[in-house]
Parts: C-alpha cells; sequence; structure tokens
C-alpha cells in the first residue's frame, strides 16, 4: 500500500478494498476551497493507482452534509488554489470519471451546488433519506454549463434538469431516486451498512471488467469534457462582473439578490 499523505481538509481510510474519501469540513457543510480539491485530487490518484483497492467511496464528514459545493467564505478573488476559475475543479471532476473503479457517492445529508455536480459524476450514489440535493447556481450568482448540466440531463431528464437548474428547488433523497439522479435512499443508520454491502459485492468483480465498463459508459457522453472546460472558462468572466458578485454579496449579507438591477 502507497504512503497515505498528510491531509487536513479531507480524510482518506481503506475499509476492506474500498477506499473511503471524506470531505472533513462539516463547520462549512463540507464546501470545498482550493486546497479541499487539491487534497480529493491527490486521494483519487493514490486510490486509483492502489491495486489493492476495489472501488472509491466519496463522502463527507458528519451527519448535515454530504458537500455543499464551493466555500464562498475562502474567495479571493474568485476562488482561491489553481485553476481555470481558480480551483482545480475540472482536474477533479475529470479524476472522477477517468479513475478505472467504481466511485460511490455516499449521501449523507446537502448536497448542493458543486456537491450536487459531485453526486451526478460518480458512478452510482447512495443517500440517507434525510439528504437533500439540488442546484443553487442563478440563485447565487453562479452556473455550471458543462458536467452539471448536460451529464444532468442525460441523467435526469432534460425537462427535469431545466428544472433543478432554473428553480433551484431542493430535493428529497426519496425524489433523487425516483428521478434517477441516486440508485437508493436508506434510513441514515443503514447507510454505511449499505454502502459496504455495495463495496463488497465490488471486491468480488473482476477489475479489468469494471475498468472496461467504466469508459465504456464513459465513451457516450465524453464530448462533455470539451464542453465543461469552455464553460469553466465563461464562469470565470461572469464572476468578475458586478451581476455575480451581487450574488455572493448578498448571501454573505443573507438577503435577496437584486441582479436585474445590473443588466441594461
Amino acid at each position: 500500500m502507497a504512503k497515505i499523505p498528510e491531509f487536513n481538509d479531507i480524510i482518506y481510510e481503506v475499509r476492506g478494498r474500498a477506499a473511503w474519501i471524506i470531505i472533513n469540513r462539516p463547520k462549512v457543510y463540507n464546501a470545498f476551497r482550493g486546497q479541499t480539491l487539491e487534497e480529493l485530487i491527490m486521494a483519487l490518484q493514490l486510490a486509483g493507482n492502489d491495486k489493492a483497492v476495489a472501488s472509491i467511496v466519496l463522502t463527507g464528514a458528519g451527519e448535515k452534509a454530504f458537500c455543499t459545493g464551493g466555500d464562498q467564505s475562502a474567495h479571493e478573488g474568485n476562488y482561491d488554489g489553481r485553476g481555470v476559475v481558480g480551483l482545480p475543479i475540472d482536474e477533479l471532476q475529470g479524476l472522477i470519471r477517468d479513475t478505472p473503479k467504481p466511485i460511490i457517492a455516499r449521501v449523507n445529508g446537502f448536497a448542493i451546488g458543486g456537491g450536487n455536480v459531485l453526486v451526478t459524476l460518480c458512478d452510482l450514489a447512495i443517500a440517507a433519506d434525510s439528504a437533500k440535493l439540488g442546484q443553487v447556481g442563478p440563485k447565487v450568482g453562479s452556473f455550471d454549463a458543462g458536467w452539471g448540466t448536460a451529464l444532468l440531463a442525460r441523467i435526469v431528464g432534460e425537462k427535469k434538469a431545466r428544472e433543478i437548474w432554473y428553480l433551484n428547488e431542493s430535493y428529497t433523497a426519496k425524489e433523487a431516486v425516483e428521478m434517477g439522479l441516486i440508485n437508493k435512499a436508506v434510513p441514515m443508520d443503514e447507510l454505511d451498512a449499505a454502502v459496504t454491502k455495495w463495496t463488497d459485492t465490488l471486491a468480488e468483480r473482476s477489475p479489468t471488467a469494471l475498468a472496461f465498463l467504466k469508459r465504456s459508459f464513459n465513451a457516450d457522453s465524453d464530448s462533455i469534457r470539451g464542453i465543461s472546460n469552455l464553460a469553466l472558462h465563461a464562469v470565470k468572466l461572469y464572476y468578475a462582473t458586478d451581476e455575480s458578485k451581487e450574488g455572493v454579496n448578498a448571501f454573505n449579507e443573507k438577503r435577496k439578490p437584486d441582479f436585474h438591477k445590473f443588466v441594461d
């Protein structure tokens, strides 16, 4: 087994034949900053290269949140860190797609914004029945015009995906199962057992067959990768506008934003 690096924002554990990658920022509902994404990338690379690991579980610490997207309090200009929009989000999303092992989203609470996109990207998803999922982009002066929209539309249907993005409602785990966004919902106290049952099953499967299956499923939608990269450049330009900044300011000031005053 490779040596596990010292992590600050995440926890990396190997349980049986599964690598558990846990976003460990519960005080901010497991929102990610640049360092969080850097560590998630390192952890996925570690798990992907470990021959003893058959599957990967992605989750958040505590019982309140899986992940609530970018940490608004960590903004320095746009976000902190590196990457097209200041965050290596494109690299992380690409790794979730490219790591040749099934990745299970263990949705233990809120999966909102960028957190919901992570659920969308994972191969499988099990949620606590108390979990809530949804998007908030236009509500806070942001958007995702790549994986979070195009891939979501393939999963839940285009009309439902537009509803999710335009209206910014939150959905229960039961509703997420019905729309196909997650595979299964269970009581919170049964969540770990349900995830472990799947990881134990995957540990008995041919890793080469699973890797080929994942690449086969991905091949049909991989054109979205180019759209996503282009969209991240557009997001960077948008974040520099007063209209986008109004969303962040209103969120931090706990008031409703007034976007239309910036529209000519």
